[in-house]
């Protein structure tokens, strides 16, 4: 046997030691024999490092540091689920379902939504390449070298799976591994962990891939995203990949009906605390894959799935005092300040009462005896009140006539549920939040530069608005408290780099009320530039889609505003992309302008995804139900029969992919 033949042998022993004994959770071998097969792996590799390959059992012990985790680009997007509170919701959920599908046939996947941090495995070839946090939904962090570490994730697969995938699951801390790293801690005379959903997730951005190592982190895989039709259920998919390596949690079940649904649901939120995992919910899931597709997705989450929320733990506590906040719209949000109480998990100090309306309501007072629960076991907020409580001297809560910060005198316009400071460019809250809100991942992604720098640069008066930041130099930001050259440097190249970013994106960033990322790209695609939306009158902004009367009045008062004009020609002058570039443009036409098409089927020369895309380029609009207003649809093979004939009954032309193809070239 050669050394290399050696090397491959040890490999594939000791993957399949860890897939038996961190997947099936059995095992035929000792520790102590384990250890050793690894330390002759290792040696050998050593010796032979032409054959090292960075998928071995030898590279799971970490050791590497990652100083700043690189971003990446989601190839495929990870979006989040609507959630649901009662039978109710997800009857309502089903008839949507069987709606668009024209169809009562559907079988569903029911799976525990475990609560932890949302991972992004690609896989090339049978072979692990790189892990990618959730992140926003467009890009998260790249933390490669620490996933390693977790070894219930594969790192080459043991059979046959698919080519080319991505493989969607979450990192999670089991409880018993939970509470030992706590013993510890306090042993050590340290801090205990708050728990085992942040520790998992505050694991993954670990500089030393060494302290993650040493965390026992499990990984549970709930998706398989690939363009490949090798499978028609997302439960075959599912239960494939358990086969080839993945860890897929028993507990999915099929369901033939509703029904099955509500049984699954029963039994998981009377068992759910036996479970070694903590765990808020059930994912419901439509089974059929060509189903997923027709159905599709909204702006934030899939169509074909939803989370059932098991009902919030709730606990009492005492409302010491209620304090105000002013967000970067000038929005006051008032927050109760608890006597600290531990909820599910965590320690709850403060709690949103979201507006004075809530607070009359609920007649909220000061030393009152409160009841608070997590909504969706995520924000705390105030629910009831405990009247045998409340002492005698109580006095009727009074909600503030000023802003705490700038001490103007708030407002509240007729029919809106909040009071505002009207002090847009002088209350200090609204100027770091804009700013903020600017530079953040989802708007101008600048690099270098976080919440708590925007705020000391504001403080240092060498910023007062979004635009100030492209008269940055490294020498005033280097003698800043904890700046050094390196860092200053990285903060100037991020603001730089930031007019790179295309025109939807900056009008995200811009803050204009009630215009948020998918608002932003509809504007951006209509208006095409700056100057354009701010010239247009009230009727010609309605006249967009989906562009109400609330939106259209918001851009109206923006655009009139002599400092937000000001600030714009700054942009301009500055180099921001204000308008969409040329190369977006030379793939857009108005072709299609007008026509409403639906895409049902299966397709080959394009995938779902890039006919919808053709269409929106073109200047058509995506609907996912056949309706009066519906001009054409791109029926593929297996168009569901229900479709068809909705189609026919109401005339409504039917072309094929090669039809659309020709169509717009």
């Amino acid at each position: 046997m050669t050394v290399q033949e050696k090397i491959i042998l040890l490999r594939d022993e000791l993957n399949t030691h860890n897939y038996n004994y961190y997947v099936l959770d059995t095992t035929s071998i000792s520790d102590f024999e384990f250890d050793s097969k690894l330390k002759e792996l290792d040696k050998l590799e050593t010796e032979n490092p032409e054959f090292f390959n960075a998928n071995s059992p030898t590279q799971r012990v970490g050791g590497t540091v990652t100083k700043n985790f690189e971003t990446v680009t989601h190839k495929n997007r990870m979006y989040s689920l609507d959630n649901s509170y009662s039978k109710e919701d997800l009857l309502d959920w089903e008839k949507r379902v069987q709606k668009v599908l024209g169809t009562t046939e559907t079988e569903y996947s029911c799976e525990l939504k475990f609560d932890g941090a949302s991972i992004n495995l690609t896989y090339e070839n049978g072979q692990f390449i790189k892990a990618v946090t959730r992140g926003d939904g467009f890009q998260g962090d790249d933390v490669t070298n620490n996933i390693k570490t977790i070894l219930s994730i594969p790192l080459s697969l043991k059979d046959d799976f698919v080519t080319d995938f991505e493989m969607r699951g979450e990192i999670i801390l089991p409880i018993d591994g939970f509470n030992k790293m706590n013993e510890e801690r306090l042993a050590n005379g340290e801090d205990e962990y708050r728990n085992p959903r942040n520790t998992a997730s505050g694991s993954l951005k670990l500089q030393d891939s060494t302290e993650v190592a040493k965390r026992p982190l499990d990984c549970l895989l709930y998706q398989v995203v690939t363009e490949e039709r090798k499978y028609k259920t997302h439960f075959e998919s599912l239960s494939t990949a358990s086969k080839v390596g993945f860890k897929v949690p028993k507990t999915i079940t099929l369901a033939k009906s509703i029904d099955e649904v509500f049984d699954f649901v029963n039994n998981w939120d009377a068992k759910r605390h036996d479970l070694p995992y903590e765990t808020d919910g059930v994912v419901v899931k439509v089974n059929n894959l060509q189903q997923q597709e027709e159905l599709g997705y909204t702006a934030k989450a899939p169509r074909w799935a939803i989370a059932y929320k098991f009902k919030a733990e709730q606990v009492s506590t005492v409302l010491n005092e209620i304090t105000y906040q002013v967000g970067r719209t000038g929005a006051i949000t008032p927050v109760a300040n608890l006597e600290p109480v531990q909820l599910a998990g965590t320690t709850v100090k403060r709690a949103s009462l979201h507006n004075a309306d809530q607070i009359e309501k609920l007649d909220i007072r000061i030393n009152d005896t409160v009841f608070v629960e997590k909504g969706g076991e995520i924000i705390p907020k105030i629910i009831a009140i405990d009247f045998i409580k409340r002492l005698e001297n109580s006095i009727p809560t009074k909600y503030a006539t000023n802003c705490p910060e700038c001490n103007t005198e708030l407002i509240r316009s007729k029919g809106d549920a909040k009071h505002y400071c009207p002090n847009e460019f002088g209350c200090a809250p609204q100027i770091t939040g804009r700013i903020q809100h600017y530079i953040s991942r989802k708007a101008m992604d600048i690099d270098g530069l976080g919440g708590e720098t925007v705020d000391l640069l504001r403080k240092e008066g060498l910023i007062q608005n979004y635009a100030d930041l492209y008269n940055l130099t490294v020498e005033q930001v280097i003698p800043l408290e904890r700046m050094a050259e390196k860092s200053a440097q990285n903060m100037i190249d991020g603001i730089i780099k930031s007019k790179e970013i295309p025109f939807e994106k900056v009008l995200f960033a811009l803050g204009i009320r009630f215009v948020g990322e998918t608002v932003a790209k509809k504007l951006a695609k209509h208006f095409k530039s700056i100057e354009f939306l701010m010239a247009a009158d009230f009727e010609t902004l309605i006249s967009v889609d989906e562009i109400g009367d609330r939106i259209a009045q918001s851009i109206l008062d923006f655009s009139s505003d002599l400092g937000n004009i000001q600030l714009i020609d700054r942009l301009k002058v500055a180099g921001v992309q204000l308008q969409v570039s040329v190369e977006s443009l030379e793939n857009q036409t108005e072709l299609l302008q007008g026509q409403i098409f639906v895409v049902s089927g299966v397709f080959y020369q394009m995938s779902r995804n890039e006919l919808k895309k053709a269409i929106e380029d073109n200047g058509g609009k995506v609907s996912s139900s056949i309706s009066k207003k519906t001009n054409y649809i791109v029926a593929g093979d297996n168009m569901g029969p229900s479709k068809l004939t909705k189609a026919q009954d109401l005339g409504i032309a039917i072309i094929s992919e090669q039809d659309f193809i020709d169509k717009i070239h």
